[in-house]
């Protein structure tokens, strides 16, 4: 039996779009002889839909969009697809198709209980529909508020094969894999019990460094357990914060990887159930390979998934704008991005000179707007109430500030999306600045650390030297006043790093940190400096994740707290 693994991208809500990307695929594949297609979890809504599944018209196009892939299975291959479905709807049979006779009407309440649900499809009918049963509600799942979980699973005869119909989180909890398995109940084992032939799940999967790799071994692993091939199909693309790799799957019931799909893009995969072996799959990208793909199809779908094609973002000479910049380059090309040089009385000749050679290197345009004029006027203006005091940090951030509205202005005036370039490094510690150099509408960097900005910046060097390599080597700095280094206030950037990576993504205390091998002063600052610009990160813009735990959707911290894990004195 012919497959084809369907990676789509899709775009949350264009039910519409989203299904006719969906048909372009099946008509690729019926050209190519598969016999049967699938595609992703949700593909028909784009996931996360979040709160757009309580919109009843949704859940109509939805429907509709169903009705037409069914007859597109009409003398072609069947259609295994993801989409949300009433969750306890009773089935009548009509004209071949199986339609929810109490499908949500123009005025169900927003409370109407749905299911993620898989369809299979063939000859224009419903031939069978499972809904998932683990339903994850941790970092940045929400599901539980939309859907309902289903009891149980069942196996589904067709075309004398026994398949196991599931989604996502049903694979992810082999008890055998996991140390700690986060659901009492393993979905696919139930399924193996009553006898398959095959296992399918469709997958909604987001990406984070190193994540690839594990999937592969734990696929790896439930197949050669079971004995069963599995075939994995993922979301391809970028939702808002979130980026999916897609990386299609088939394993043999051996655990052999036969067919793995490419990253980062949508493609038909076509794999023979029944033929010999394929030859050897391609590993998964490296790290930093992986982390540069992610963050420029991150860029390219966020801008183009909210209507905008060009961005700009402001130019300091230092690093991580660099970065920045280059990435948005190999995002949506050069022609489309715009670079804005705002030196002040106490920015350095080389920050001028290096955002210049960057904007040559890149074939990008610069503007250079000096912000002096704009501060000594509001510096003045401030001077009618307040004492006169030495510099100080009201001053520091004035400078930001007077940035960040210009380069808002700017994004008003040519309809540019603004990016943010601060990395995570900062944005943990509270080094950045409100209505500042945090105005923009992505946070392109913000979950990448300072040691992993100079790295990826050192890969994106290797052929041919794009970022000047003086914003690589210098120290690093924010030159709101003279002589300033980042290293005057935080610690170096391998020991912040190392202790933010502990305390946000390894989740351990103060004690076991110190343990670890740092220093007590230093980490009771930096968990101090954690805890009190946690209201920062609640005004930043979407930041793409690309690591286990991201200050974005998935951080759900309180503002006024305290506690076990929140006191740095703790130690």
């Amino acid at each position: 039996m012919r497959i084809a693994l369907i990676q789509l991208n899709p775009t949350v809500g264009d039910v519409a779009g989203n299904t006719r990307r969906l048909e372009e695929a099946l008509l690729d594949a019926r050209q190519r002889q598969a016999d049967l297609c699938i595609a992703p979890e949700l593909a028909l809504t784009g996931y996360p839909p979040r709160d757009l599944l309580d919109r009843p018209e949704l859940k109509h196009q939805v429907d509709q969009a169903l009705r037409r892939l069914a007859s597109s299975t009409c003398g072609g291959p069947a259609l295994i697809v993801g989409a949300p479905r009433p969750a306890g709807a009773s089935l009548a049979r009509t004209s071949g198709f199986l339609v929810a006779e109490d499908a949500p009407s123009p005025h169900d309440s927003p409370g109407t209980p749905l299911a993620n649900a898989v369809l299979l499809f063939d000859e224009g009918r419903l031939i069978a529909e499972r809904h998932k049963t683990l339903l994850p509600d941790y970092d940045v799942f929400h599901e539980s508020r939309h859907f309902r979980p289903a009891n149980g699973n069942s196996p589904v005869r067709w075309r004398g094969r026994r398949l196991g119909l599931t989604i996502c989180e049903d694979l992810w909890n082999d008890p055998t894999f996991w140390a700690q398995p986060r659901y009492p109940t393993d979905p696919v084992q139930q399924l193996a019990d009553q006898g398959i032939d095959l296992l399918v799940n469709i997958s909604a999967s987001p990406f984070s460094l190193r994540k690839p790799r594990l999937r592969r071994r734990m696929i790896a692993h439930t197949a050669t357990r079971l004995r069963i091939p599995i075939v994995w199909v993922n979301q391809v693309g970028a939702n808002d914060d979130l980026i999916f790799d897609g990386e299609a799957m088939v394993h043999g019931p051996d655990g052999t990887l036969r067919l793995a799909g490419p990253p980062f893009r949508e493609a038909v995969c076509i794999h023979d159930l029944d033929g010999p072996p394929a030859a050897p799959a391609q590993p998964t990208l490296d790290d930093i390979e992986a982390l540069h793909a992610a963050l420029t199809l991150g860029i390219r779908d966020y801008v183009r998934k909210t209507g905008f094609q060009k961005v700009l973002l402001g130019l300091s000479g230092g690093i991580d704008s660099a970065l920045t910049a280059a990435l948005a380059v190999d995002a949506i090309g050069p022609e489309n991005v715009l670079g804005v040089a705002l030196p002040s009385d106490v920015s350095s000749a080389d920050s001028l000179t290096d955002a210049r050679e960057l904007a040559d290197r890149l074939g990008i345009r610069l503007h250079e707007i000096p912000i002096a004029p704009a501060f000594h006027t509001l510096a003045s203006s401030l001077g009618t109430v307040l004492d006169p005091q030495p510099p100080g940090l009201m001053e520091e951030n004035l400078q930001s500030r007077i940035r960040g509205t210009l380069l808002m202005a700017l994004s008003n005036r040519t309809g540019r999306l603004l990016l943010t370039t601060g990395n995570k490094s900062e944005l943990a510690v509270g080094y950045c600045t409100l209505y500042g150099d945090m105005n923009g509408a992505l946070a392109v960097i913000a979950d990448v650390p300072k040691t992993v900005v100079w790295a990826l910046s050192r890969w994106m060097n290797r052929e041919q030297v794009r970022i000047p390599l003086n914003s690589i080597r210098k120290p690093p700095s924010a030159e709101l006043r003279p002589g300033q280094l980042d290293q005057d206030s935080l610690p170096p950037y391998d020991v912040l790093d190392d202790i933010i990576e502990r305390w946000v993504e390894k989740r351990e205390s103060a004690r076991e940190i110190i343990a670890s091998g740092h220093d007590d002063e230093t980490v009771r600052h930096v968990l101090r400096l954690l805890r009190i610009n946690e209201y920062k990160r609640h005004q930043a813009p979407p930041v793409l994740k690309v690591t286990r735990r991201a200050f974005g959707s998935g951080w759900r911290m309180p503002l006024a707290a305290r506690g076990p894990g929140l006191d740095p004195d703790e130690a």
